[in-house]
């Protein structure tokens, strides 16, 4: 194989991967006690739960099975009766730490009050994007903005 055709090559498989990245669908939980399996199909392990919102990256589907990929990079199978298209974010900084996110009034950070703080794992609903910026609610009903690059799903 001559240079010309390895860079082509290289280039397509560029192109794939990022084409594949900018277009991966997400759904949310929609339900309590929702079971993430180990497998498409309710005869599956349970490997854990998840709550309303919990954002995730569809992977691969089985009929009306989603393979799916959390904030975590941890991966299972979901029915599709029990996810939406609804957006939503959970906040992915600061694992193992005590430091939260700050939840501000405006999109950004020298006129917007903070109105909340929010921990590692904390599920937002997904209500416009600013700036690289979130507007977020939490289902306690407080709305704000986050900065985007602290949030995984939205």
């Amino acid at each position: 194989m001559n240079f010309k055709n390895v860079s082509a090559t290289l280039l397509f498989t560029g192109l794939v991967l990022i084409q594949s990245t900018a277009l991966a669908e997400m759904v949310s939980i929609r339900g309590d006690d929702i079971n993430m399996r180990s497998g498409p199909g309710a005869k599956y392990e349970v490997l854990w739960k998840m709550g309303n919102g919990f954002p995730l990256e569809v992977v691969q589907t089985s009929g009306s099975w989603l393979k799916v990929k959390d904030f975590e990079n941890s991966v299972g199978w979901v029915s599709t009766s029990v996810t939406s298209k609804a957006p939503y974010a959970v906040v992915s900084v600061n694992k193992g730490k005590n430091t939260l996110v700050n939840v501000r009034s405006a999109p950004n950070e020298k006129s917007g009050s903070v109105v909340a703080t929010a921990a590692y794992g904390v599920v937002f609903k997904v209500l416009e994007k600013k700036s690289g910026w979130v507007k977020v609610e939490h289902a306690n009903g407080v709305t704000g903005w986050i900065r985007g690059d602290l949030l995984w799903g939205e």
